[in-house]
């Protein structure tokens, strides 16, 4: 890795704005191509009941509900981890240069597969853009205390700043005016 960083991680605390942040992103990022998901809530009502990955591409997938019944629980959600696993294998990191993660928190981090895969982005020469929780598990404060990242705290009074910090980075390593 080069004197300068190409691992951008965001942290905050719950409701801040990460992923309002990604998301705000991605339309002035398109023309990287970039590859990653992002995460949804899926609500009935009123009531947070699960949480849905979107594919960069456009995919969705269910990756925990209140309702689902799996030995792999955060708090009040199951969260099918095979089915996120095998959605992992789906996503094509290998030709991207511009890889986008929203979260690397407790719930995926129960995928030995995503942990890996984040320690994979981390090393190697990607551009790599993702959203964290600000506190966690052993494997979550490690990559959060890595010389190789870049690491913004996301307040809402500062979000349209940090915006647009990151996307100057983000177009600065890819070489891109």
């Amino acid at each position: 890795m080069g004197e300068h960083p190409s691992n951008i991680l965001v942290t905050g605390r719950p409701g801040c704005g990460k992923t309002t942040l990604i998301r705000s992103l991605l339309p002035g990022l398109s023309p990287l191509s970039p590859a990653g998901f992002y995460t949804e809530e899926v609500r009935e009502g009123k009531t947070r009941v699960g949480f849905r990955l979107v594919s960069l591409d456009g995919r969705m997938f269910l990756l925990a509900h209140a309702g689902y019944q799996s030995r792999f629980r955060v708090g009040k959600y199951g969260v099918d981890n095979a089915a996120f696993e095998s959605f992992l294998g789906t996503v094509s990191f290998q030709d991207a240069r511009l890889v986008i993660i929203d979260e690397i928190v407790k719930m995926e981090c129960i995928s030995a597969r995503f942990c890996q895969v984040v320690e994979d982005l981390l090393s190697s020469e990607k551009c790599f853009l993702a959203t964290i929780a600000s506190r966690g598990t052993p494997f979550i404060e490690a990559v959060k205390q890595r010389d190789d990242v870049e690491l913004y705290l996301l307040e809402r009074s500062n979000q349209l700043d940090i915006a647009g910090r990151i996307a100057e980075r983000i177009r600065a390593l890819q070489g891109v005016a």
